[in-house]
């Protein structure tokens, strides 16, 4: 008798993530059982290739435990090690604690190397992007640290919904609206293996192996945006519109995703035929161009300035627009990052105030 079909989902949403990781770094696959960490040199001086690393990011929560037991069982198929990180955000009394016991439970699942890393959490952005920026950057370091080939994240289908819902109330355009990644990061770092799977999967998948799990009472606090959001806003689109609401938004994603990918794809083209000699933008050929493509070359033109990508909004962008579609002599408009736009001779100049 095969496992549970929430268990067998999981599984095979981890081993078709790691045949890619495994794909994407040229690295071979082992039938069976993972090689011994550190092989000697062949003879002849020629040392054969370690077993990658792969990470998983787990708070202790139903999904990322749930991640964390199906990498345990599918990495030693592939010649895959297996490893954990959890991440203390210190923004609860006995965080520590927590994390300790979080790093138990995937030794005991047979993770190494295993480890918590304590962050402090900023407020810029809000609680939650504070949070979230401080927790990527604890996961860089220690993927940087161990050489990980891959950090595994349990973001499910829910949370991209979730994540879609947020663009869409920010007006932040279709980026915005395309959520979550399956892939990100420096040289493709993060995967996400549950985008297609539901949260109440990756909870039944852990009930029944029976791993404990944590709840954080963040997640049902109706102080932070994405709390009220899963608790009261996606139930009373579902009970206004019928089920089915998630399902949809995560298809919206993918959908706007694959747009996105092809403005940008032209917008990276277009680029370079609108610059003059000395590499200014000319706003006649600028003007040529549809919005959508234009304005991608006007984001990319500020951040290279030094705008924080992160704190750039669509309403920076379409002042700066404006200096090509609506010119009536205005003055230099001042982006995040003490960047200042201006038009000057029919060119358009971004730069350091």
């Amino acid at each position: 008798m095969g496992p549970h079909p929430a268990v067998a989902a999981i599984r095979l949403a981890v081993r078709r993530v790691l045949h890619d990781i495994l794909n994407d770094h040229g690295l071979p696959q082992q039938a069976e059982a993972a090689l011994p960490p550190g092989p000697p040199p062949r003879p002849g001086g020629e040392t054969p290739l370690s077993p990658p690393l792969v990470l998983v990011a787990c708070s202790g929560g139903a999904d990322s435990m749930a991640l964390a037991s199906a990498l345990a069982f599918e990495a030693p198929k592939l010649g895959v090690r297996a490893g954990g990180v959890t991440v203390d955000h210190g923004l609860q009394p006995g965080s520590d604690l927590r994390a300790a016991e979080v790093c138990l439970r995937l030794r005991e699942l047979g993770l190494d190397p295993v480890e918590s890393t304590a962050v402090t959490v900023g407020r810029e952005g809000g609680p939650e992007a504070a949070a979230r920026d401080a927790r990527y950057a604890a996961l860089d370091t220690a993927a940087e640290r161990h050489g990980a080939a891959a950090v595994l994240l349990g973001h499910t289908r829910d949370d991209q919904a979730e994540t879609v819902l947020l663009g869409l109330a920010r007006g932040s355009g279709i980026r915005s609206l395309s959520g979550m990644a399956a892939v990100s990061g420096a040289g493709g770092r993060y995967r996400r293996p549950f985008l297609e799977l539901d949260r109440q999967t990756a909870r039944k998948a852990c009930m029944v192996q029976s791993l404990p799990v944590w709840d954080d009472p963040h997640n049902a606090d109706p102080a932070y945006t994405r709390s009220r959001l899963r608790h009261e806003g996606l139930p009373a689109l579902e009970k206004a519109l019928g089920k089915g609401v998630v399902e949809a938004l995560a298809r919206t994603a993918q959908l706007s995703r694959d747009d996105a990918d092809a403005l940008d794809a032209w917008a990276g083209q277009a680029e370079a035929t609108v610059r003059d000699a000395a590499g200014l933008l000319e706003c006649a050929k600028l003007y040529a161009l549809p919005p959508a493509v234009r304005r991608r070359i006007l984001r990319r033109a500020a951040i290279e300035a030094g705008a924080p990508a992160g704190s750039l909004f669509a309403r920076h962008i379409e002042e700066v627009d404006r200096l090509i579609t609506g010119w009536r002599g205005q003055g230099a408009i001042n982006l995040p990052g003490k960047v200042v736009a201006q038009r000057q001779g029919g060119r358009l100049v971004i730069r350091q105030g």
